[in-house]
């Protein structure tokens, strides 16, 4: 699996990250235009507490990967709060990290000093994730075919569909 980008007329494409193996796929990927970076995770075997979250930047060709964070469960989606500089991915991994929504403070990375937080857990293999930055709100999905809500903060979980009869994979959120 690769990281990639193209003019929206689909020219000029150029291939930002390939993996090699399969352990190294990227699955969630967000766009930061502030600071012209792209963050992708990359899940890291199942349940082996090897997922890994990167950095790289846009501007140069050959920009520097930089790896933020490792040892996760299973990040998967990724969403971006540029206003407050915040990283949000959902997880998939074994608690008590895993199964859950997470957030970092990307002040701390010139510092490399990122203490990442669970702000929601007890999902059923915590996959999709959408941000209402507007409402102060969040969605996300579990393979166990729920779909939920919380405020920013990890606060007030809300189940909105206990079960849509099969796998929630993926969340979007087109605000009201």
């Amino acid at each position: 699996m690769r990281v990639v980008r193209a003019n929206m007329d689909g020219s000029d494409i150029e291939v930002l990250y390939q993996a090699v193996d399969a352990q190294n796929w990227c699955f969630g990927i967000a766009v930061d235009d502030g600071s012209k970076s792209v963050f992708w995770t990359q899940k890291g075997p199942p349940k082996g507490n090897k997922g890994r979250i990167f950095r790289m930047g846009l501007d140069t060709k050959d920009a520097e990967i930089q790896l933020l964070l490792d040892n996760l469960p299973e990040p998967i989606d990724l969403e971006l709060d540029h206003a407050s500089g915040t990283l949000y991915w959902s997880d998939r991994g074994d608690p008590p990290h895993g199964n859950s929504v997470n957030w970092v403070a990307l002040a701390d990375v010139s510092a490399n000093n990122l203490q990442p937080k669970v702000l929601v857990y007890k999902l059923h293999e915590g996959i999709g994730l959408a941000l209402d930055l507007k409402n102060n709100r969040m969605f996300f999905g579990d393979l166990g075919g729920s779909l939920y809500r919380a405020n920013l903060d990890g606060s007030c979980k809300h189940t909105i569909f206990p079960d849509i009869g099969g796998a929630v994979t993926g969340v979007a959120y087109v605000g009201e």
